[in-house]
């Protein structure tokens, strides 16, 4: 059994992912950790949730290749809308190539944490990139 620490509890996530298994682990463990976490499997359902109450998650975790609307352009979306634009977008992707990280930071995402997900280090890696915002440094300094 991994120990997974409860630093979300009682915090709004939206995850959105095409790939069910991904999903289904982030929301886990994301569960594990304390959070409420929605799903969603499309960028264009993700729009529409964030859109019927921008001030409702604290992260949002978005895969980048998704069909329809990918992350990149749900980033876009988000970003422009003054309600939503101060939520921490953090990118799950499989393309971790150099320059990767800079690209999207460049793009407006917070970080990113690559693909597959690796169940012992997620909530962990989720910590110490929200901590350097410092509006959660606070909340997540005990963890």
């Amino acid at each position: 059994m991994i120990s997974i620490p409860r630093a979300f509890v009682d915090w709004e996530v939206l995850v959105v992912d095409d790939e069910r298994d991904n999903l289904e682990i982030a929301r886990r463990l994301l569960v594990m950790a304390g959070a409420k976490v929605t799903t969603s499997s499309t960028g264009k359902d993700a729009l529409e949730q964030i859109k019927s109450n921008p001030t409702r998650y604290k992260f949002i975790l978005s895969d980048l290749s998704m069909p329809e609307m990918d992350g990149w352009e749900l980033l876009y979306e988000i970003k422009q809308e003054p309600r939503t634009q101060d939520i921490p977008v953090i990118a799950l992707t499989a393309h971790a190539m150099i320059g990767d990280r800079e690209r999207g930071i460049a793009a407006g995402f917070h970080n990113y944490i690559t693909k597959p997900l690796d169940p012992t280090k997620f909530i962990r890696q989720l910590i110490n990139l929200l901590k350097d915002l410092p509006e959660y440094a606070s909340l997540l300094d005990a963890v």
